[in-house]
């Protein structure tokens, strides 16, 4: 019984929390170099950060492509992200991949928190960790992850976690 009211209130708590819209600080506590303008929303799932370069998915797998609500079936192991991100004709793109540490960092507004991103850009945006194609060099069996609640990235389990990606095209290097 206590089993199943755990599970019923991580339940209820991830659907509260996943419809939050950001906090920010003020501009005179903390820059924001995450404005809107910063980016183009191309209105097909994509949109553009202009200072990277990077055109990024607007939504994580698993959310509809241009509203991003929902979530669905989008946690994968790290394998099963770098696959689902080289099958993805997103926008008719067919070269998305999963972004290297560095590159998902760049989104990751320092001024917001839960979830740490621009939300009108990237709107609904798991307040959990999202996997990044850069693997742990000290340790082959795990690869680092940004989690969006408070931007800080981690490492898990290549195979034994299943975490949120969102798919990115272009280079800014690792």
């Amino acid at each position: 019984m206590i089993k199943t009211h755990r599970w019923l209130l991580a339940i209820l708590f991830s659907v509260y929390t996943s419809s939050l819209i950001a906090t920010c600080l003020p501009e005179d506590q903390y820059p924001n170099e995450w404005q809107d303008s910063r980016y183009t929303d191309h209105n097909n799932g994509t949109v553009t950060d202009k200072k990277t370069g990077l055109m990024w998915a607007k939504c994580v797998l698993g959310q509809d492509a241009i509203t991003c609500k929902g979530l669905g079936n989008g946690r994968l192991t790290w394998k099963a992200a770098l696959e689902a991100a080289s099958n993805s004709t997103l926008a008719g793109f067919g070269d998305w991949r999963v972004p290297n540490l560095k590159e998902l960092s760049s989104l990751t507004a320092l001024n917001c928190y839960d979830p740490a991103i621009n939300a009108n850009l990237f709107p609904n945006t798991p307040h959990t960790a999202l996997w990044s194609s850069t693997p742990y060099a000290k340790d082959s069996e795990d690869a680092f992850n940004v989690h969006f609640n408070y931007s800080q990235d981690d490492t898990a389990s290549r195979d034994k976690k299943y975490h949120y990606v969102r798919f990115v095209r272009g280079d800014i290097g690792s």
